[in-house]
């Protein structure tokens, strides 16, 4: 009988979209960018004037070439790219119905995960990544543009391609959920230790969204929705 913790052998579930050596080379290059994030976010902190266009635009484009990697590997092994994409809407009610999912989706994770909200918002933690957030309209305009980047070639990463990979090398569907969460909050460790706890917690909750569904899209949506939002929520805490 097909259990959420065994998938039966015949399953899509537990087949490589990938070969082996292309989830190690992309998780190599993974690593390596983050000791990168972590060392240039310190150096960050510490610097008085920080160029916010040239830190978006850069983390724009390693967010897609990541992406791109992907989509290569997945296609190299002759994996349909729905696979880590999900199906393609074919009509206004899909869009709609899948918008509607990824907002749901933020407004039941934030109500969840608000129990964590004093290590969230104290001060050593707010400071850990108030460098990041945006001034002025150009910085705010790359901003959402970088929230979408993000929410698209992230969720296509983390759960369409490596909880899928986990999954299959497991055979077994909540340690594929749980591989690719904490790689999630480790990808996002430069913003200190809580926010990648949470960050993998939401990777976790991410990847439950993304088994159910059968689909990234409502995923997108919803962390790119709130990704966006992260500027106005940081600062209606603060006040």
């Amino acid at each position: 009988m097909s259990t959420l913790a065994l998938v039966p052998s015949d399953s899509d579930d537990v087949r490589r979209i990938a070969h082996p050596l292309h989830t190690v080379a992309l998780l190599c290059v993974q690593g390596a960018l983050v000791v990168r994030a972590i060392t240039h976010a310190n150096q960050m902190r510490e610097a008085a004037n920080i160029s916010h266009v040239g830190m978006y635009v850069r983390t724009i484009m390693v967010e897609w070439l990541l992406f791109a990697f992907v989509i290569l590997g997945v296609w190299l092994a002759g994996s349909p790219l729905t696979t880590v994409l999900g199906q393609r809407w074919r009509s206004g009610r899909d869009v709609l119905r899948d918008i509607g999912i990824g907002v749901a989706f933020i407004i039941v994770q934030q109500f969840l995960l608000s129990g964590l909200s004093a290590h969230l918002h104290g001060p050593d933690t707010d400071r850990a990544v108030r460098f990041l957030l945006p001034h002025g309209r150009v910085e705010m305009g790359l901003w959402i543009a970088l929230s979408l980047s993000a929410g698209i070639c992230e969720e296509t990463l983390f759960r369409g391609y490596l909880q899928r990979q986990f999954t299959a090398l497991t055979r077994n569907v909540p340690a594929g959920i749980l591989f690719s969460a904490v790689l999630f909050g480790l990808a996002h460790g430069y913003q200190g230790f809580w926010r990648a706890v949470v960050i993998g917690l939401d990777g976790a909750m991410l990847g439950g969204l993304a088994y159910w569904r059968r689909s990234v899209r409502p995923g997108m949506v919803g962390h790119a929705l709130k990704d966006a939002l992260a500027p106005l929520l940081m600062a209606a805490v603060k006040h």
